[in-house]
């Protein structure tokens, strides 16, 4: 498993630790994209060579202007970085680009409908998020295949609904993203904070929290505070020692307010600096690190993933089943996002619930097909952007 992610990490050890520059493609500099650079501007303990990517040179032009003025400001130090112009929509300006850049990080920050999170429409009328999979795929699709196009071989990181995205491009036996960032990665945090209460415990960094769950449960967690009924697969250490924790109090305590508007994106953006710098740091240094990834080797939902490159192991990511079986997660995680509207996604095609159709059909009078093949992407999110996001945006 993870076949071509462990050869593109091979690929980077000697880099990271010969302490050589690694370029880092950002594609889109919308909130998500612009906290990212900032954190990555920021950060001391790489060299790094950063491209950004995106259609309006002058608004580029001025973020990244103002991230580097701010960071000379607080640590006297900035970062190479380049601009570039670049169309989503178009596979010859994006192989062209990939050709130039040759990247060793590629990441996908953009959104076919922008501006707008997907969720504050969905969430209090249906309470699913999989309605918007044909939106979260179409510019990784077209960025995957820029990638193939120019012949280049970067670690791809996505960052829109990689709990089904990654899988649907895998099924329809295409190249798909290393990574999906987001997600539970944003519920580990608040466990950690309400485990910590609970055990009365006064550093984070005492907390171990291995975590196997898709974007729904993520959700009601953190906005509702409860499970709905489908605990996910979680297990805490605390001090080397598993804690027992009283999980409906721990899931309350998780229901922390938050804003809603692009602020909230400094977690998206957080999430892929962690991939970033955990997997560069373990490299360089021969460590082992935990990440929990979304959508990892195609995988529906989110998986405990761990990076080892201590010596006399085999340099390697694998999925970390030190508590539970890659079945049982599988289990849970296709449990878990049936919540969130999504039946399944196989031979290439993505299959909605009846449930979330019959909501769809309700809320928004539209009436979505049960199948996506892989042929219908542009078809259907068209359809979904004309008769779901303007009429209530």
């Amino acid at each position: 498993m993870m076949r071509n992610l462990n050869r593109r990490l091979e690929k980077l050890i000697d880099l990271a630790r010969n302490g050589e520059k690694i370029r880092i493609a950002i594609l889109g500099l919308g909130s998500v994209g612009h906290y990212l650079l900032d954190y990555l501007v920021a950060w001391p303990d790489q060299e790094l060579e950063i491209y950004v990517a995106g259609r309006d040179r002058e608004k580029i032009e001025k973020d990244v202007n103002i991230i580097r003025v701010a960071n000379v400001i607080k640590y006297n130090r900035s970062k190479t970085i380049h601009l570039r112009l670049l169309d989503l929509e178009n596979l010859d300006s994006l192989a062209e680009f990939f050709y130039e850049v040759q990247p060793h990080f590629a990441i996908n920050t953009s959104r076919v409908y922008s501006g707008l999170k997907y969720g504050s429409i969905s969430w209090p009328k249906i309470r699913a998020y999989g309605l918007w999979c044909p939106l979260s795929i179409r510019y990784i699709r077209n960025i995957m295949l820029g990638v193939q196009q120019a012949g280049v071989d970067p670690m791809v990181i996505n960052t829109s609904y990689s709990d089904a995205v990654i899988a649907w491009l895998k099924s329809a036996g295409l190249a798909y993203p290393d990574f999906g960032s987001g997600n539970l990665n944003h519920l580990i945090p608040r466990i950690k904070f309400a485990a910590a209460a609970q055990l009365k415990a006064d550093c984070l960094e005492d907390l171990e929290v291995v975590l196997a769950t898709s974007h729904y449960h993520d959700v009601v967690i953190s906005k509702e505070g409860h499970d709905d009924g489908c605990p996910p697969l979680l297990h805490i250490n605390f001090k080397g020692k598993q804690a027992k924790i009283d999980l409906p109090s721990l899931w309350q305590a998780c229901a922390l307010a938050m804003p809603t508007d692009a602020k909230r994106n400094m977690m998206n953006a957080a999430s892929n600096f962690e991939i970033i710098t955990k997997t560069l740091m373990a490299l360089k240094n021969g460590r082992r690190a935990l990440i929990h990834i979304p959508g990892i080797d195609g995988e529906i939902g989110g998986y405990p993933i761990n990076l080892d490159f201590q010596p006399g192991s085999v340099a390697a990511a694998t999925f970390n089943e030190d508590y539970f079986t890659l079945d049982e997660m599988r289990a849970a995680n296709r449990h878990s996002i049936y919540f969130d509207g999504i039946e399944k996604v196989e031979d290439g095609a993505l299959f909605y619930t009846d449930e979330l159709l019959a909501k769809v059909k309700s809320e928004f009078k539209s009436e979505v097909p049960k199948k996506i093949p892989y042929t219908d992407i542009d078809l259907v999110s068209s359809q979904i952007i004309r008769e779901i996001i303007k009429p209530v945006s």
